[in-house]
């Protein structure tokens, strides 16, 4: 049985479907043609037809992608219900957890867009866009009254660099903390920058890597406990 004929739009989608795909599985740099025509089972000349180069092709992946995840995000933030409470979903959703699939795709980007300026351009207006829309929930949240913030685009910016570099951290490097570690710290990025009531601040120690004696890392050395039943007095000092 032949394949189904699909439209011009429903065929670039396939296509743009299946390079991210690719992307996240091989790499932006292993990324062929080949691979996605394999993919689907089309020929090379035909991915060819809807994207005359490589880099073109990868640069609308990257863009087909970048439009879910603000479709995504638009979504979170467009609930009927406190800023604070639609801030602090768009930030778990953003924060890097699990295997991070998707953090990986976009570390990709970044790294590729050092050279590539089509995908420079893809991954500055996602980052725009990000920004604009977080920047526009907190200043409505601040003028409405629900918490204090003097300036929305600089909070937009220190929740998502702070965002950014967990996610460095924990894709590329195999960070050893836990999915709830990751949440509760994102929970308190936006705490620090709203302080909303609804917003929790990551009191909930996170699970931070071990000292040689088994204590957390972040964990003070234990105190006497004045209580504690004392023990025998020391011997008197010679010739007492």
């Amino acid at each position: 049985m032949g394949r189904v004929r699909l439209s011009v739009a429903e065929r670039r989608e396939e296509l743009l479907r299946a390079a991210v795909e690719q992307i996240e599985a091989r790499g932006v740099a292993a990324v062929r043609i080949a691979d996605v025509a394999s993919a689907l089972g089309v020929s090379n000349a035909l991915v060819l037809y809807h994207f005359s180069t490589k880099e073109k092709l990868l640069a609308a992946a990257f863009a087909y992608a970048a439009e879910g995840d603000l479709a995504h995000l638009r979504r979170l933030l467009g609930r009927r219900t406190t800023a604070a409470r639609r801030l602090r979903a768009a930030v778990r959703w953003y924060a890097p957890t699990g295997r991070a699939k998707g953090w990986r795709l976009w570390i990709e980007g970044w790294a590729a867009a050092l050279r590539e300026p089509a995908l420079r351009e893809v991954a500055q207006d996602l980052d725009r866009q990000w920004k604009a829309a977080l920047t526009e929930v907190i200043a409505q949240g601040a003028a409405a009254g629900e918490f204090r913030c003097e300036d929305p685009a600089a909070a937009a910016w220190r929740l998502t660099a702070f965002l950014d570099g967990l996610a460095v951290q924990m894709t590329a490097y195999a960070a050893p903390f836990t999915r709830a570690a990751m949440l509760a710290w994102a929970d308190e990025a936006l705490a620090r920058e709203i302080g909303a009531p609804d917003t929790p601040h990551a009191s909930a120690a996170p699970h931070s890597p071990e000292a040689p004696d088994g204590r957390s890392a972040s964990a003070p050395a234990a105190t006497p406990d004045p209580q504690a039943t004392p023990g025998p007095p020391p011997p008197p000092p010679p010739g007492a």
